[in-house]
């Protein structure tokens, strides 16, 4: 039994329901043994997809050493609109025309964000205070101001424009160090640049040395015939 999987999570599901679906193909590939416990290391948000680790029994005590790797994400971010959440659940809170983009301006910023950069984190996060998760109180309508933590960022890096998916949309690459939220890496580029700014899509690709190409997708851990 492994008790280390790299999981492929899709975009749509929570982080929780892949280990659900892990737990439930222990149970049957195994219908004579207790389900083991199941936990993963680093959540990705049902908007999210990319490289997951899970870990089966013994494995869940040994999570912990990949919560502090460095991460590599694939960005797309659009311009010119801010939403509640960061991402595209949210509603809509400001909107603002986008203009011709520059690849040159942009560069530079990415180039200046690069390094230490203290950002509150986004509200609807699982971060505590007072005891309370932040996306509680932002769900129960409660006004407060989100904790600010110094994120470091190792690169931030133009892929290319996407003139395909509408005006004022582009994806990066970033590579950062543990607790860096990436919905306010992008809000900070867009303030940047001048417009609000919201996460389109994200892929998490690379955690420290482990690939999401070298991961198994959620249909092959349905098949498999053992674990």
């Amino acid at each position: 039994m492994k008790e280390t999987l790299f999981i492929d999570k899709p975009k749509g599901m929570t982080s929780f329901d892949v280990v659900k679906e892990v737990r439930r193909k222990h149970k049957e590939l195994y219908p004579d043994s207790s389900v083991p416990k199941v936990g993963h290391a680093g959540t990705l948000d049902p908007l999210a997809s990319g490289l997951l680790i899970v870990g089966v029994g013994e494995g869940t005590k040994r999570l912990d050493r990949f919560l502090k790797l460095e991460k590599r994400y694939t960005v797309d971010i659009k311009l010119g609109e801010s939403r509640t959440t960061g991402d595209m659940e949210g509603e809509i809170m400001e909107q603002k025309e986008v203009g011709k983009l520059d690849k040159d301006t942009i560069k530079q910023v990415l180039r200046d964000i690069q390094g230490t950069v203290r950002l509150p984190v986004p509200k609807y996060s699982a971060v505590k205070v007072d005891g309370e998760r932040l996306y509680k109180k932002a769900r129960e309508g409660e006004v407060f101001e989100a904790p600010e933590r110094d994120m470091r960022i190792y690169q931030a890096k133009l892929l290319f424009l996407r003139p395909d998916l509408g005006t004022g949309i582009f994806t990066i690459r970033l590579e950062v160090a543990s607790g860096v939220y990436v919905r306010s890496v992008v809000e900070e580029i867009g303030k940047r640049l001048g417009y609000p700014a919201v996460t389109l899509s994200l892929r998490r690709t690379r955690i420290g040395r482990y690939l999401v190409r070298d991961a198994w997708s959620l249909e092959k851990v349905k098949s498999a015939t053992q674990l």
